[in-house]
């Protein structure tokens, strides 16, 4: 089991000293591997009005996924780097994998690329793609880029993209870039056994819930005709909150469930993960140091 702490840009700054730092403190610590996450555009923090719809603001700071892993691939030696997740699809699947293809080589390999469909709809206004097909079309652009990944040229023509007899160079030293699916949605469990390499939910926390989805998703590989035991796990944990002996509990309890990777998360919110209470350099550090300490027999 891998165990991968989140890059908390918005609380110690968008700077390349606190960035820097802090992923080769995580690499010191024994970290196998930081997380970034993904937002385009945010709606004006001062004027947006959710109502009954879910609104991503500017209010925090969010570096490309693509360009802070090629930094950070820069200022460490061997920690791995992933997409948690990239919104697929509102971007250019040929551009998105031009840009993995870059990475996996400028990296020796040590990059996973979670993506998702997104939620946020000012997003997609602002960069020019359709919010309602996004699902259909994402999966559409994750076969675009497999090809591209394993094939010098590609003839593809499909209902959303045409590449007439093109490729890319580089490509991957693999053949692919780990793909990793993030999401819920039944399209999302079809799509992960039919193309991933690996699943990251965040719905459920340790239990029989997410038993039965992990299950699901093994069912589904072996159904496609893929290896179920090849199936990657990523699951967020929060350090901000319970004791050592209570993280040992839920990584001992994930570990058993087939869990693969487990991201020591210290600033996201949901009705089962908490941020830690401060917002400070050290104050992240501290929790992703203890978290570490503290499980690092059980990985």
């Amino acid at each position: 089991m891998q165990l991968g702490a989140s890059m908390p840009v918005s609380d110690i700054g968008a700077g390349s000293g606190p960035i820097r730092d802090y992923a080769q403190a995580a690499e010191g610590l024994g970290y196998d591997y930081l997380q970034a996450p993904d937002h385009v555009l945010g709606a004006n923090a001062l004027t947006a009005s959710p109502g009954a719809r879910r609104i991503g603001t500017n209010a925090a700071a969010y570096h490309d996924p693509f360009v802070m892993c090629s930094f950070l691939a820069g200022c460490t030696k061997a920690i791995g780097f992933a997409a948690g997740v990239l919104i697929l699809a509102q971007r250019q699947a040929v551009l998105v994998a031009k840009q993995a293809a870059c990475l996996d080589q400028l990296c020796d390999g040590r990059f996973r690329l979670g993506v998702g469909v997104g939620w946020n709809e000012v997003e997609f206004v602002g960069l020019g793609e359709n919010f309602a097909n996004r699902g259909k079309r994402s999966e559409e652009q994750v076969r675009v880029m497999l090809a591209l990944w394993a094939e010098p040229a590609v003839d593809f023509t499909g209902e959303f993209h045409r590449v007439p007899d093109a490729g890319i160079n580089p490509r991957p030293t693999r053949g692919r870039v780990p793909l990793w699916f993030g999401g819920h949605a039944e399209a999302t469990f079809r799509r992960t056994a039919k193309y991933g390499d690996g699943f990251m939910p965040l719905a459920y926390p340790p239990g029989d819930e997410a038993l039965a989805a992990f299950e699901k998703v093994r069912r589904l590989t072996r159904e496609a005709g893929r290896d179920p035991a090849a199936m990657g796990f990523e699951v967020w944990v929060s350090p901000g909150v319970g004791t050592p002996d209570d993280w040992r509990k839920e990584i001992t309890f994930w570990k058993q469930a087939g869990v693969t990777h487990v991201t020591a998360h210290t600033s996201f919110i949901s009705e089962h993960h908490k941020r830690i209470a401060g917002t400070r350099f050290e104050d992240h550090l501290a929790a992703i140091t203890a978290y570490r300490a503290a499980v690092a027999d059980l990985l």
